[in-house]
């Protein structure tokens, strides 16, 4: 992958941060317009255009637009975006949910996982390696644009409710000697799946576990990365308890 110049990963980060808001693909036109990137519009078109045919953006058939590749969103969660925490009274709230139940892991996970996807709107998913799995949100995935078609949807709910397709994420597409992960569905060969996944391995006792959200490739990585990080160190704290 070729290196980027500092003006082109400005630009990148722009049209990354454009598409998490809008969920449509961003032309040069919308850019120039909105971002203070201090060239004019046919240098952007150019630079996208040198972002297009690095691998880093792609371009719908039927727009004039483009959208970020996974490898593009690697990038920016990796090196770019500006990380939006919890608050400390959302943390305190987050540990509030949950400390009656941490006693019994089955209830723990399962008020976990509805908290989780209260807070990140997405779909979120646990697993241990024995294979209880834990999912809260469904509802969620209305709410975004993208997954407005009926099939995607049921794609969706049908990757989720396989306990094979599961554990394959967590366990083995996402090793165990991986802490934490962003993973996008086009880069492991699932097609026509516009979904991308946060997870996080834990310790919980004797057993390895995965907590994670699912969401779409543009689902806000700034707010849903630290979120996930906090709450698999929450849960790995009270397993220590």
């Amino acid at each position: 992958m070729n290196a980027l110049s500092s003006r082109q990963t400005q630009i990148l980060k722009a049209l990354i941060d454009e598409y998490i808001e809008t969920a449509l693909p961003v032309g040069s036109e919308a850019m120039d317009k909105k971002y203070n990137l201090g060239v004019s519009p046919a240098t952007i078109r150019n630079e996208m255009a040198y972002l297009t045919k690095s691998g880093y953006l792609k371009q719908p058939h039927t727009s004039a637009g483009r959208v970020p590749t996974p490898t593009a969103m690697k990038f920016y969660v990796d090196q770019l975006m500006e990380e939006k925490s919890l608050s400390l009274a959302d943390e305190v709230k987050a540990k509030e949910e949950i400390w009656d139940v941490k006693d019994n892991l089955d209830k723990l996970m399962d008020e976990m996982t509805h908290s989780l996807a209260h807070r990140t709107g997405g779909i979120a998913v646990a697993a241990t390696d024995d294979g209880d799995f834990w999912q809260a949100g469904y509802a969620n995935v209305f709410s975004h644009p993208e997954f407005s078609d009926i099939h995607t949807c049921s794609s969706i709910f049908e990757f989720i409710d396989n306990d094979e397709d599961m554990l394959d994420l967590f366990f083995n597409r996402f090793p165990i000697e991986s802490p934490f992960e962003v993973l996008f569905a086009e880069e492991m060969g699932i097609k026509n799946f516009p979904v991308g996944i946060v997870a996080a391995h834990f310790k919980a006792k004797d057993k390895n576990g995965a907590l994670g959200v699912i969401g779409p490739v543009r689902q806000s990585y700034q707010r849903v990365v630290p979120t996930i990080r906090y709450y698999r160190d929450m849960l790995e704290e009270l397993m220590r308890l």
